[in-house]
């Protein structure tokens, strides 16, 4: 019996041992990343301008578990347009610090408002949300749209998404919910970016770049905290309340998406039938990396009609 303890303790503790392995973010590390950091009030974010500095802004927001180095083709294209493009880590990703706390849609915002005051941003803008990060877009959007130009959502996630069984899971279940994330989530996150590596992409070696989110300590939690969080609602609300003050929005779709499915296009209409609606035939999720150009073109021609 004293063996089943040991051994079940031991097999406990690995998850939990190999996460307080796992190198923090590290200057060193940030030596390595193009663009700037910022000291906001809930720890240290990294952010990067595209394209002329009196060009129209746009601010990108990316998703759950893709740093901004996402926005790398559709940042350049849209700087080409003549825009001033501003991306930046969420908490957690990329080369921004993992502060504690619950990823609720008030943490998010948070961090956007603060990276805004600090860059200056004080009048109109656009912004670009991608899967999760059509989420905070859509919410800081709702509740300051006299500052939007123009909403774009890219297989925005605050209206149905496909988490799987696991994500479900960890999700509602606390204790048990952390230990599944940390002894199973990696297995599961690079097996969906196997599957994504022999697609043609517009960004070089996306996919490493992907898995290496997997190397530093608190990446998963805050993965986890974003589930149980900004990711628990459904945002109809919000895109009611956008339809009704008559906020230019586009959602772009990619038809073969597995995360989140092509048939929220349709409860998207129910909620705001304003909003304007496009589909990629051949793309999946990775719209920002595999389906860059057309993306792109969609967008242009969507700010072409605003102006």
């Amino acid at each position: 019996m004293m063996w089943f303890f040991l051994i079940s303790g031991a097999l406990i503790a690995i998850p939990l041992m190999i996460e307080l392995t796992r190198a923090p973010m590290s200057s060193a590390e940030r030596g390595t990343a193009t663009g700037q950091f910022a000291q906001l009030s809930q720890g240290v974010t990294h952010y990067e301008w595209f394209g002329p500095k009196r060009g129209p802004i746009v601010v990108c927001i990316h998703g759950l578990t893709t740093p901004s180095v996402v926005w790398g083709s559709l940042s350049k294209g849209l700087a080409l347009m003549g825009c001033r493009v501003l991306t930046y880590d969420l908490y957690g990703r990329g080369y921004s610090d993992r502060p504690r706390g619950k990823q609720n849609e008030a943490f998010f915002i948070q961090q956007l408002n603060n990276l805004l005051h600090h860059e200056d941003i004080t009048g109109t803008f656009s912004i670009i949300g991608y899967s999760m990060g059509g989420a905070i877009a859509s919410i800081f959007a709702a509740t300051h749209p006299s500052r939007i130009g123009q909403l774009i959502l890219l297989a925005p996630a605050e209206i149905k998404i496909n988490s799987g069984k696991l994500a479900k899971l960890v999700a509602k279940t606390p204790i048990l919910g952390d230990w599944l994330m940390l002894a199973f989530y990696p297995r599961q996150l690079r097996k969906g970016i196997s599957a994504e590596r022999k697609l043609a992409t517009h960004i070089p070696r996306i996919a490493d770049q992907q898995e290496r989110e997997l190397r530093n300590r608190g990446f998963m939690p805050a993965v986890l905290s974003s589930l149980r969080g900004i990711l628990s609602k459904l945002l109809h609300k919000e895109h009611r309340a956008m339809h009704h003050a008559g906020l230019p929005v586009l959602a772009i779709w990619g038809r073969n998406d597995a995360v989140i499915p092509i048939g929220a296009a349709d409860a998207l209409a129910e909620w705001s039938p304003s909003t304007v609606q496009m589909i990629v035939d051949d793309a999946g999720h990775g719209l920002p990396y595999t389906h860059a150009n057309q993306t792109l073109e969609i967008i242009r021609k969507a700010m072409a009609a605003q102006t």
